[in-house]
């Protein structure tokens, strides 16, 4: 953890202290911190994507299968706002369909800087035309996204295991969880689009990125994706969340997960999606 962060946190661990949690315990909580990069409509830092736009491909690239949400300019994110290997330039193009199902819900695409693009069709995905499909991309958000260098810390505090064990090494998991959420509006406020860090949604328990886990190998197994595929949470990490503003679509979060090793070797194509929807 960084000094920074560290500095930033400030607030959670006094309020931890104040609560009556072991100095110890809080300080092992602590060294879980992640630096993540939140994105926005406002705020004051710069501009480094959109949501929504036209949806600009390679021409070999085949017309994704889910909607278009965001676009983001990996070289416009302040240096060290994640701690995930990702480029260094191009665009990086985040798809999903933001209700449950028992597959992949969506996808994600890099663009090479200086790639030359065509502009798609975005209800491509979309072949029998449904209303309802319709409805959903014109409530999509639109506009400029801005970036705040944020720190994450769990959102969740059990293991997901039928006995809901807390987290190892971390028995007071479910009260420095509760701490978090009283203070994370002061330290580091939700977004609609979060890049790294730790996953959140509306209702949460346990890891999301655990969750998806067996499901991701799962559909690699059924799809017969190439190369090793890990059932080991520790080798996957959060890629981005997208906490759902959209009419009709209210309390549903997608959660982009990737093997750190396949995002080091720039291996989108075996990102996974998942969506919580609590309707």
């Amino acid at each position: 953890m960084t000094p920074e962060m560290r500095d930033r946190l400030r607030p959670f661990r006094a309020e931890a202290i104040a609560r009556g949690i072991p100095a110890d315990d809080v300080e092992r909580w602590l060294t879980t911190a992640r630096p993540c990069a939140t994105l926005t409509p406002d705020g004051e830092g710069p501009v480094v994507g959109r949501f929504g736009g036209p949806l600009l491909l390679p021409a070999d690239v085949p017309d994704p299968a889910h909607p278009f949400v965001a676009s983001i300019d990996l070289a416009a994110l302040p240096a060290g706002a994640t701690d995930l290997p990702l480029p260094a330039d191009g665009h990086l193009l985040l798809f999903a369909y933001p209700e449950v199902d028992d597959d992949t819900m969506g996808s994600v695409v890099h663009v090479p800087a200086g790639t030359a693009v065509v502009e798609r069709d975005k209800l491509a995905w979309d072949s029998f035309g449904w209303e309802h499909n319709v409805a959903m991309m014109e409530a999509f958000p639109q506009g400029p996204l801005r970036v705040t260098a944020d720190v994450s810390l769990p959102c969740h505090k059990v293991l997901p295991l039928p006995d809901g064990r807390p987290l190892p090494g971390h028995p007071r998991s479910e009260e420095l969880v509760a701490v978090w959420e009283s203070t994370r509006a002061g330290i580091a406020p939700v977004g609609p689009l979060q890049i790294g860090g730790y996953a959140d949604e509306e209702a949460i328990e346990s890891d999301p990125v655990a969750n998806a886990v067996p499901c991701a190998v799962k559909a690699a197994q059924a799809s017969g994706w190439d190369g090793p595929v890990s059932d080991d949470v520790a080798d996957w990490v959060l890629l981005a969340d997208w906490q759902v503003d959209a009419e009709g679509w209210e309390g549903a979060t997608v959660h982009w997960v990737i093997q750190r090793e396949d995002l080091a070797a720039r291996r989108f194509d075996r990102a996974f999606t998942s969506v919580y929807h609590n309707p």
